[in-house]
C-alpha cells in the first residue's frame, strides 16, 4: 500500500563548458525550456541490489506516479515501511509547470537520475521546471533541508546603483513570500507559490518563490534563501537559490508561463 501526501522560451544550445559550470554552486542562470541544473547522489543512504525489494518498491512508486495527472505539480509517495526499507519519492514542479508539463519533467528526471546515480537509494536531481528526490528518509511534514542547496546566477551585473537594486529585489521577494506562505487550503491558487513583476526604471524585475508542499515552515526556508543571495549573487541581473525544501528566482526577463 502506498501513501501520498497532498496539500491541496526558448530553446538554447549548451556547450560542454557550460554543462561543467552547471555542476558548481554558482553558475549562469539561463532562460531554458527545461534544462538540467544539478544533481546529488547520497552515498550515506547506501545502494540497492538488482532485484531487491527496494528496487521493486521504487519501480512500483515510479510507475504509479508516471500515470498521474499532477494537477498541482506535487507528489510525495512512500511504501510506508520504516528505514532502512523505506522508499520515498518526491516530485515538485515549478508553480507554472503542472499537469502534462510536470509529468514530462518527472519522466525526464527519473531517466537521468537513474543514469547519474545508478542504484543509489538516495539522490536528488534538479531541472528548470522540477526536482525529483528519492530516499529512505520519510517524515511528514518534512524538516527544512538547508544542506542540499545550491545557487545559480547570471554572469552580468546590473548597471547603476547596485545596493538599491539588491534592496528592491529583496523587498520584492519578501512580498512574494507573504503571498506564498498564506497556505489557504481552499484557495484556487497553487499552494506555497507566488510570482510577479515590478518596474525598475527602464527594466522590469520578474521573480518567483516556492516551497515544497510537504514542509511545515515555508516562510523560514524562503527567508533563509533570500539571505543566501548576498553571498552568491550580489548585484547580478538574475539569480536563484534551489533546494529540496524551497527555491526562489529573479530575472530582468520573463521566465515563467503566464
Amino acid at each position: 500500500m502506498y501513501s501520498s501526501y497532498f496539500q491541496s522560451k526558448r530553446l538554447v544550445s549548451i556547450h560542454i563548458l557550460a554543462i561543467q559550470l552547471l555542476l558548481v554552486r554558482s553558475v549562469s542562470s539561463l532562460n531554458l525550456t527545461n534544462a538540467y541544473l544539478h544533481h546529488k547522489c547520497f552515498l550515506n543512504q547506501g545502494n540497492y541490489k538488482p532485484g531487491s525489494k527496494y528496487e521493486k518498491d521504487l519501480n512500483s512508486l515510479i510507475s504509479h506516479l508516471s500515470t498521474g495527472n499532477f494537477p498541482d505539480g506535487f507528489e510525495h509517495m512512500s511504501n510506508e515501511e520504516a528505514p532502512p526499507n523505506s522508499v520515498n519519492v518526491i516530485i515538485q514542479c515549478r508553480g507554472d509547470s503542472y499537469g502534462s508539463t510536470c509529468r514530462s519533467c518527472f519522466a525526464t528526471a527519473v531517466a537521468e537520475l537513474r543514469r547519474r546515480c545508478p542504484r543509489n537509494k538516495g539522490a536528488t536531481i534538479w531541472y528548470d521546471q522540477c526536482f525529483l528526490d528519492i530516499g529512505t528518509i520519510n517524515s511528514t511534514p518534512r524538516k527544512i533541508d538547508y544542506q542540499n542547496t545550491f545557487s545559480m546566477h547570471n554572469p552580468n551585473n546590473m548597471k547603476g546603483d547596485k545596493e538599491s537594486f539588491n534592496k528592491k529585489t529583496r523587498d520584492f521577494l519578501s512580498s512574494l513570500i507573504l503571498k506564498a506562505d498564506k497556505a489557504e487550503a481552499n484557495s484556487t491558487n497553487l499552494l506555497y507559490y507566488a510570482a510577479g513583476e515590478i518596474s525598475l526604471g527602464a527594466n522590469k524585475l520578474y521573480a518567483m518563490v516556492q516551497c515544497a508542499k510537504d514542509i511545515a515552515r515555508c516562510k523560514d526556508c524562503l527567508e533563509w534563501s533570500i539571505r543566501q543571495l548576498s553571498k552568491c549573487c550580489d548585484g547580478k541581473q538574475g539569480a536563484r537559490v534551489l533546494g529540496t525544501s524551497c527555491n526562489l528566482r529573479y530575472e530582468i526577463y520573463p521566465f515563467l508561463r503566464t
